[in-house]
């Protein structure tokens, strides 16, 4: 009686690697830099903001032109989300969107406005500068980011640079407490938009999160339909094509790239980012309207700048042997 052949030994089997989050895809995997550019082109249309806030602030009122720029801007990113194919945001992604465009895109654009009406350039930027540091606490206490030493300490030089700048362009300017505490409110708008903005981009794209953004804070501000056409009727076409450029590019175009970058680094990282504005609106304000910057300013500009290197650089790693 013959015996049965044995089975062959089993296959050992291939060690799987550990699950985990998969690996970011797409353009942004190929070209890690996509990001840095997309914040870069946010902080530059937002200094060149101020230009145009300026020009137009003098024949709009307030909430006339957060209106008129917040309309301009959902026109343009409405018809990029139907070339795009980009439908409504998923259910998860609204109570963010909700309120940083409650936030963020109505109550800080009317305040702001308002505010720098009441206060000096300078007086306005040092307040409004408060909300990187704002947005960096909030991030820590609410989206349970970490605030890496580099990062306070790059928010620190960076602030102490937005004051220089603030007290050198603050001259004989007058500052009511009444603009003061419209520009601290700004900033807390500011800060409470972006926190609230970033868990809606984990489950809707930039530009749908920017577009639904920008139009619940245009209906927001629906209560000063009446005075935008009052403003139309009567205001320069100078002022009525600088409210519309607000719309289009430091609105739909630099909100979407913010919102871009956002995704993709922390909330305070990116609100360090915005420290660059003080010093590329001294430089702007220099090259396009040739107002030669003094000595205290320049060096807040480069104060601004350095803290910016700082917050958005990274420890070296050790090397391996």
């Amino acid at each position: 009686m013959t015996s049965a052949t044995p089975p062959p030994p089993a296959e050992p089997a291939t060690p799987t690697a550990p699950t985990g989050p998969a690996a970011p895809t797409g353009p942004a995997a190929r070209l890690p830099w996509l990001p840095v550019a997309a914040a870069g082109v946010t902080v530059v249309l937002w200094a060149s903001a101020f230009v145009s806030i300026r020009s137009a602030g003098a024949a709009y009122a307030p909430g006339a032109l957060a209106l008129g720029r917040l309309l301009t801007g959902a026109l343009v990113l409405g018809l990029l989300c139907l070339v795009r194919r980009e439908g409504v945001p998923p259910r998860a992604a609204w109570p963010g969107i909700a309120v940083s465009g409650l936030l963020w895109f109505g109550v800080y654009m009317v305040v702001l406005n308002w505010g720098e009406q009441e206060v000096d350039a300078g007086t306005a930027a040092m307040v409004v500068n408060i909300g990187p540091i704002l947005i960096a606490l909030l991030g820590a206490r609410l989206l349970g980011e970490t605030v890496p030493p580099r990062l306070l300490a790059g928010m620190a030089v960076s602030f102490a640079g937005a004051v220089t700048v603030g007290l050198s362009m603050s001259g004989e300017g007058h500052a009511s407490v009444l603009g003061v505490l419209l520009c601290l409110l700004a900033a807390v708008a500011y800060a409470g938009g972006v926190v609230a903005q970033k868990p809606a981009l984990a489950h809707a794209s930039a530009l749908q999160v920017t577009t639904y953004g920008c139009l619940t804070g245009a209906v927001a501000c629906l209560p000063f339909a009446g005075q935008l056409v009052h403003g139309v009727a009567g205001a320069p076409l100078s002022a009525t094509l600088n409210m519309v450029f607000l719309g289009v590019f430091p609105t739909a175009l630099a909100f979407t790239t913010w919102a871009y970058a956002l995704a993709r680094t922390t909330a305070g990282r990116m609100g360090a980012t915005t420290y660059a504005v003080p010093a590329l609106v001294v430089l702007m304000a220099w090259l396009a309207l040739d107002e030669i910057p003094a000595p205290l300013t320049l060096g807040g500009g480069a104060l601004c700048l350095a803290g910016v290197a700082v917050a958005r650089s990274r420890p070296r790693r050790p090397r391996t042997a």
